[in-house]
């Protein structure tokens, strides 16, 4: 750590430098960004772009007593930093480590620790609510970036803000981007403003006339009336935000320390909701960011910090194998159209986008919009693929189940990064979807263990035409195949120890086949007759599981997913709809969320590694035969 930042164990600290010496405090911050984010990985981007905002907002409000909310949260780097967790970054994101989101068992300094976009603005609105019944008035700030503003939840909020009197400073991070660039209509008048020539003369202006101002409060926005007016056809996003009843300070520049503090400061004295346009760059400062055109370094690995280059070679992924064979459907089909909510690239629509411009359409921070709109696409004999990230699809469940399954609509949902994710902590875990879905009449959902059952199952799922379609697929390493060895029907036999009755039927759901073939070799071991069964798809589940599981003394279910009213759930409710009383027993996620970690670690602390699985069905197994038991069927 440079010197200055070494001194920093709180806001306090900060606010006892001088103007010169805060000034240095950031270049300092954004290269010890640099340095700790190279050896962990993490969210760089956009904390490089919002070094000098955190520190005017520490700056000017009194954390934690003037709460400040980062919307999604991946950009509370520089929080952390300055609230004096600088020393815990070396375990950034790591298991046991710093989280890489907002952590209220961190500091008292972290107030929501979500990290969903478009609901930061809610939640200052409900403080600044209760902070009113308790019969205190004290400044809510909230940070949100351009991209959340295309969230229909930031403008419900807005509505509810700008209605009342309370002290809530709104701060808009515009730097033009979520995670992909942002879209939609007020994104463009954003970026008119930000592209205008005389864009840097009107940013200079405004930072002069917040220095020339006497006074605070009310009279202010009455002296600063004229300038804004004056250039009222530059500042388009004015007028907009002020019809809704909120006052607008800017824009600010939001590399400059001095400008980003005059303008805080004024909208915390107003006393009543402003907002503050601050238009940052997303990876300033570092080269290597600056470069990127496509993310601005917005979540990399391990990378070397003089070049930026990645430490590891990527290798072909779940999401990359998706990828490849969309495109090659959309090159077949004229009426597939891919949609996505903000993540083109991250969900792996990047080749579809450039390969068929006209069939793509990404609707910005907009899951339940999207599941929507794609049911108005299918109305009109398209056939909408709607990727996701499994989290996200939490949003968009009531148009899902209403607007698609209910019209019975052929729409297909592909759900990235499903089951344990990792990193990202517990909002960022996809395991609720199997539980969700399961309840929808009409959907179908797939669940692929490898690359070739993911490819069959995206085309199976693009040819279903009597209602919505699912498909799934984990953020862990791909797995390129799992051989069957046989097929019961619609169900792949993957491992068996005999043709007859077995102690043991083993349903791996989804990419777990490959932990559980594993497993299955050790289970062999302690004398155990086995099977290991997939039915790939796990909505509506094959009829065949039932016959498998009458030739079984135990049936064990194995899902990357929650396991109240997940996958196991149902096959429990299938076995004892058709009179079969084998035993089963579940292997899945518990009813808690998970914190943050490496995937292998999370997925070994809940027994879905192999190890963990073998442990678990041989206590199981141990319980119900006796020592001197046969081999075959001897659970029963």
């Amino acid at each position: 750590m440079g010197s200055l930042l070494e001194g920093i164990s709180g806001p306090q600290d900060v606010r006892r430098l001088s103007a010169a010496d805060r000034v240095a405090l950031c270049e300092e911050i954004r290269d010890f960004l640099v340095r700790s984010v190279s050896a962990t990985g993490g969210h760089l981007g956009p904390n490089l772009g919002v070094v000098e905002l955190t520190t005017a907002l520490h700056l000017v409000f009194d954390s934690p007593a003037e709460p400040i909310l980062f919307d999604v949260g991946h950009q509370a780097y520089v929080h952390k930093i300055l609230t004096g967790r600088a020393a815990e970054f070396p375990g950034l994101r790591q298991t046991n480590g710093l989280s890489g989101y907002p952590s209220r068992a961190e500091s008292p300094h972290d107030w929501v620790e979500h990290s969903h976009a478009s609901a930061a603005l809610s939640h200052a609105d409900g403080m600044a609510k209760g902070l009113a019944l308790r019969g205190e008035r004290r400044c809510v700030v909230a940070v949100v970036g351009d991209g959340a503003l295309t969230g229909g939840m930031s403008w419900e909020a807005l509505n509810n803000i700008a209605c009342a009197r309370r002290p809530v400073v709104i701060v808009v991070n515009d730097n033009g981007r979520s995670y992909s660039p942002t879209t939609g209509a007020l994104a463009g008048r954003l970026a008119e403003l930000r592209l205008r020539p005389g864009y840097e003369r009107v940013l200079r202006s405004v930072k002069d006339a917040l220095g020339r101002v006497p006074v605070v409060g009310a009279p202010v926005y009455a002296a600063l009336h004229g300038l804004k007016r004056g250039i009222k056809d530059l500042l388009a996003p004015q007028g907009m935000f002020e019809d809704l009843g909120l006052k607008y300070v800017g824009p600010v520049d939001g590399h400059d320390l001095g400008a980003l503090e005059q303008a805080l400061t004024l909208a915390k004295d107003f006393g009543g909701p402003v907002l503050v346009h601050v238009v940052t760059r997303k990876g300033n400062g570092y080269a290597p960011a600056e470069a990127d055109e496509v993310e601005q370094m917005h979540a990399p690995g391990a990378f070397d910090p003089a070049t930026g280059a990645a430490r590891a070679k990527k290798g072909r992924t779940w999401t990359s194998v998706f990828s490849e064979e969309l495109t090659a459907l959309g090159a077949e089909r004229e009426n597939l159209v891919a949609i996505t909510a903000a993540m083109r690239e991250p969900t792996g629509l990047g080749r579809f986008a450039r390969a068929f411009p006209d069939r793509f359409h990404d609707v910005g921070i907009a899951e339940p919009h999207a599941v929507a709109s794609a049911a108005g696409l299918a109305a009109m004999g398209a056939h909408p693929v709607v990727a996701l990230y499994s989290t996200f699809l939490n949003r968009a469940f009531d148009q899902l189940l209403f607007d698609v399954a209910l019209h019975r609509l052929p729409v297909t949902v592909v759900l990235d990064r499903a089951g344990i994710t990792g990193a990202d902590g517990p909002s960022h875990h996809g395991v609720w979807d199997y539980a969700l879905l399961g309840m929808v009449p009409g959907l179908v959902q797939a669940a692929p263990r490898d690359e070739a059952t993911l490819r069959a199952a995206l085309r199976a799922a693009v040819e279903h035409q009597g209602g919505p379609s699912v498909v799934r697929f984990p953020k862990s390493p791909l797995v390129e195949s799992v051989l069957t060895l046989r097929r019961a029907g619609s169900v792949d036999v993957l491992y068996e120890t005999g043709t007859g009755d077995v102690d043991v039927l083993i349903a791996a759901i989804g990419h777990t086949a490959a932990d559980v073939v594993a497993a299955a070799n050790e289970l062999v071991a302690s004398g155990l007759s086995l099977r290991v069964v997939d039915p790939r798809w796990v909505k509506p589940l094959p009829d065949e599981l039932v016959d498998l599981a009458r030739g079984a003394g135990l049936v064990v279910t194995v899902e990357d997913g929650v396991l109240a009213g997940g996958v196991g759930s149902r096959i429990g409710q299938q076995l004892h709809a058709a009179g079969v009383d084998t035993p089963l027993r579940e292997i899945g996620v518990p009813d808690e969320f998970l914190d943050h970690g490496s995937i292998a670690d999370l997925r070994a602390r809940v027994g879905l590694d192999a190890s963990g699985i073998a442990r678990r069905i041989t206590g199981w197994a141990g319980e119900r035969i006796p020592a001197e038991a046969g081999t075959a069927g001897r659970v029963r």
